[in-house]
């Protein structure tokens, strides 16, 4: 191994180095663990190494490692490596870049459990690993070989593990082993010149390997490097690459969360007349050539008013313009697309392979996309499809699994797992107006007792909070983790957990969201879900949850009980965690089930118009109107606080207020780099939106507040509206 090229990586050696200086700390572990709280301390950042409340008293090299290569800014990560790495004895200069250092999801940043949830020899087994990997990086040979395959091969068998015991190899020798995270894995078997690398040969990579397939891997990898013409001459050099490539997909998302796919269902022409040629040639097209190509189109409505034109009708075109939009904007490789015949036939499905390209040449349907078609079928589908062209219909779960199971059943190859975009308690704060006691505070509500209530008033961002909350306590965006759904008076245990409905040849038993999520969750015990309920004051939940009622609380979680519908016992997860919203200011619920206070935790949000946050936002856009009316709306809130038929739980929200700054921003520019630049926001379209808010939100919120004192509701919307008229 000794034979790698070295490209320049500058921190590479602080890493290196800081291995060696906490190998002297195996046998030194109560000093170890001082020094790191002692670094924290001066450097005024929480400790994070407690064990219920209590600190931790053992320690692994990796979770140390894991302290500065988790979800953080990159200011706090050269502050704690330079305040841990002073105390250790490493003595070069700390990296101030850190681009393609794969990191810890921030909530599982150990290697090892809870007191109670660990073996007693796993740290001890860590330290073995940790001082293997060294010796056979420093020295290789046979026998350091074998020391280093069975250490690896016992660590990896323990809890807590998986794939990051390749990042932290990775991390202590960059330039000897094999970093394996999501990025690595999806970059290896997907991307042109890593391919060439030939790692599918050895593994699939859906699996950690064991000791003998990772080294050779690994081997695999360092043959490839030396090779002439190699596109990577090192592993650094392949972990930037892959992570180059994950934040150019991200960049190009067009709004999708990174990498989630959708689910189309799409008509080759009408009576799907143009399939046969399409399935021949592996592509998907549409119509309405003389618009030329679409990508000179900059939104919808310009494809719309361009139809309209050429047809000199006045007629809408409001399903064709976004049609085709979506073909154009919305679909991405990786897309499943189901193709039908009428509205009770489907025929195929196929995978998108290919950006939108407009095709002059073809003398009919121009706006082409690759598809892979999978499966050509001819069968009934499970009820009436739309008449449109194309219908994304990704969030019809149900649906989109009756059309894969009906089409290919266990078929279907399970793709690489997505890349999420990374997500830490320091974006969470970065766009929430809470302050990093108060997040702490939440997490910790949410963890002890699993279920908890977002309540507050009207636009206080209970949606926005929850969503980013669970994004943060899961470490990355991943949308399969979360799901939403909102309660109302209706709602019923048939809808949440399952029920019987009508087909065409009678009844069905039909699973609900909360069954099938916690199913799913159950399957992947080792990761945390989140299922949030809007408006859960809205249902009766003693109806909505039935004999799951009781299987929510924290101390019941795992327990088994028999459902109503089906004979079958079925649990709720430790895993999954609800997270319920509630609107503080709805006059119809003001009684809230004993039930409900009892299961969950209560945390009220308030306007957060003074958060240091919404101040500095407030302070870049640099609009008198803006600063005029939100001191107006603080007055207002003043007046609904003392008012005895209203209170707190009335006042009108910061989200409100929290527009989209790119749309706000001058000719379309993006918004600067340095957020401090003044003038460089659309003053007229802040303004805007600003009356449409006061006269078309707030206004309409005032008169249902004083519905019975309607004088009082006419004159603040008189002062809210002088605003506009300087």
């Amino acid at each position: 191994m000794n034979s790698i090229t070295q490209t320049t990586f500058r921190w590479t050696e602080f890493y290196m180095k800081f291995a060696d200086s906490l190998a002297a700390y195996r046998d030194r572990r109560e000093e170890l663990l001082l020094l790191l709280e002692d670094a924290h301390k001066q450097i005024g950042l929480r400790y994070p190494f407690m064990d219920k409340d209590q600190p931790l008293s053992d320690i692994c090299p990796f979770t140390v490692f894991g302290t500065f290569n988790k979800g953080t800014t990159n200011e706090n990560r050269i502050t704690l490596m330079k305040a841990i790495g002073d105390r250790i004895g490493v003595h070069v200069i700390v990296p101030a870049e850190f681009d393609g250092i794969p990191v810890l999801n921030s909530m599982k940043a150990w290697f090892f459990g809870n007191k109670d949830d660990r073996h007693p020899k796993d740290i001890d087994n860590l330290w073995n690993v940790f001082d293997a990997a060294i010796n056979f990086a420093d020295y290789p040979g046979e026998n350091s070989r074998k020391v280093f395959a069975s250490m690896y091969n016992t660590v990896i068998n323990q809890k807590h593990i998986k794939w990051n015991m390749t990042m932290g190899l990775y991390w202590i020798r960059p330039y000897h082993y094999l970093n394996l995270d999501a990025k690595n894995r999806q970059f290896l078997l997907n991307n042109d010149d890593a391919r060439l690398i030939g790692v599918k040969g050895i593994s699939d990579l859906k699996q950690l390997p064991d000791a003998e397939s990772y080294l050779k891997l690994v081997e695999l990898c360092i043959k490839s490097f030396a090779e002439e013409a190699a596109p990577f001459r090192s592993f650094p050099a392949l972990s930037q690459a892959a992570w180059l490539a994950t934040r150019q997909d991200k960049e190009g998302a067009n709004g999708r969360e990174t990498n989630e796919k959708h689910y189309w269902i799409y008509a080759p022409g009408k009576g799907a007349e143009k399939w046969e040629e399409y399935y021949a040639q592996g592509i998907m097209g549409i119509g309405w050539d003389h618009l030329g190509n679409l990508a000179s189109y900059s939104n919808r409505e310009e494809i719309r008013a361009k139809m309209q034109e050429i047809s000199g009708e006045t007629k809408s075109y409001m399903n064709d313009s976004l049609a085709l939009w979506q073909f154009f904007h919305d679909i991405r490789e990786g897309d499943i697309i189901f193709v039908k015949k009428g509205t009770r036939e489907i025929i195929g499905r196929g995978i998108v392979e290919s950006d939108y390209m407009f095709m002059p040449e073809r003398e009919k349907h121009k706006h082409i996309r690759k598809v892979n078609w999978t499966h050509r079928v001819n069968c009934e589908q499970p009820g009436k499809a739309v008449t449109k062209t194309l219908t994304d219909i990704t969030n019809y779960t149900d649906y989109v699994q009756k059309l894969e199971l009906l089409i290919a059943g266990d078929d279907i190859e399970d793709s690489e797992p997505p890349v999420y975009e990374f997500y830490s308690d320091d974006h969470f704060l970065n766009e929430v107006y809470i302050d990093q006691e108060h997040y702490i505070i939440l997490v910790n509500l949410l963890k002890t007792k699993n279920n908890l209530i977002l309540q507050g008033a009207p636009g206080v961002g209970k949606t926005f909070i929850a969503k980013r909350l669970a994004y943060s306590m899961i470490g990355e965006k991943d949308t399969s983790r979360v799901t939403m759904v909102q309660f109302h008076q209706s709602y019923s245990y048939e809808d949440f957990i399952m029920g019987y409905r009508p087909t065409k040849e009678g009844f069905e038993l039909v699973e609900g969201p909360f069954y099938n999520f916690c199913k799913k969750a159950q399957d992947d015990f080792e990761r945390d879900y989140f299922f949030i309920i809007d408006e859960i004051n809205r249902g009766n939940l003693s109806k909505i949850f039935g004999e799951l009622l009781m299987l929510i609380e924290n101390d019941k979680r795992g327990e088994k009980l028999r459902l109503l519908y089906a004979n079958e016992l079925f649990s709720v997860p430790k895993n999954v965690y609800i997270i319920g919203l509630m609107n503080t200011a709805d006059r119809s619920l003001a009684f809230i089930d004993y039930a409900l206070r009892r299961r969950f935790s209560f945390f009220e949000l308030s306007p957060a118009f003074a958060s240091t946050g919404f101040v500095k936002k407030q302070k870049n856009y640099a609009n008198k109107i803006f600063d005029i009316l939100l001191q107006l709306v603080m007055e207002l809130n003043h007046e609904i606080v003392n008012d005895p038929s209203l209170g707190r739980g009335f006042c009108i929200g910061h989200s409100y207020f929290c527009l989209d700054d790119e749309a706000m921003c001058e000719m379309k520019r993006t918004i600067p780099l340095n957020i401090e630049e003044k003038n460089s926001f659309d003053h007229e379209k802040i303004e805007a939106r600003l009356r449409t808010v006061v006269e078309y939100e707030i206004l309409p919120l005032l008169e249902e507040y004083w519905f019975d004192t309607p004088e009082k509701a006419k004159n603040w919307g008189e002062r809210l509206r002088q605003v506009f008229r300087g």
